[in-house]
């Protein structure tokens, strides 16, 4: 047998255990609602443009902005991002920092009945930090933020997967 045939068949092989044993990749979530309107985010909020390009990406689902258009409105209660020292030494410089992402939110219809209650979603992230490399830290501290609020956008986005009845 060649290598290239070899190579073939053990991907073959592969391909047919992994499919046997059940796994399958992660699918966008499928929504039971076409329209949404994004409400109580700031006018530059990172996380509302991210969860806006997740919604708008799912195929079939719409962003709009008046709730006569829409048929469920995501209200964000509270978005925030705390960092806050959590360790220093007997000098007074900081060693370690804690990072914190929020969101608090909750989803009705435009008529007001309530499909998700006041919910809280919180990630928190700790840093070790150096004067010496303060700027290295500083990217350090933007890629968590960015990976925190990543996280928090997909938990948002399977909950309102779980939304069934409007």
């Amino acid at each position: 047998m060649t290598p290239a045939r070899r190579r073939l068949a053990l991907a073959g092989a592969a391909a047919f255990a992994l499919s046997a044993c059940g796994f399958e990749l992660r699918r966008a979530p499928q929504l039971h609602f076409q329209r949404i309107q994004l409400t109580g985010f700031g006018p530059k909020s990172p996380l509302g443009a991210e969860l806006r390009q997740n919604l708008e990406a799912i195929e079939g689902t719409t962003v709009v902005d008046s709730a006569a258009q829409a048929q469920v409105v995501f209200e964000a209660l509270a978005d925030a991002r705390d960092r806050s020292v959590v360790a220093s030494t007997a000098t007074g410089l900081v060693r370690e920092v804690q990072l914190r992402a929020r969101l608090q939110f909750r989803l009705r219809t435009p008529g007001g009945k309530e499909l998700i209650a006041a919910t809280e979603i919180v990630q928190v992230r700790e840093l070790s930090f150096n004067e010496g490399v303060a700027l290295a830290k500083q990217y350090e501290e933007a890629f968590q933020f960015k990976a925190m609020q990543s996280d928090i956008v997909a938990q948002v986005v399977r909950r309102l997967a779980a939304v069934t009845e409007l």
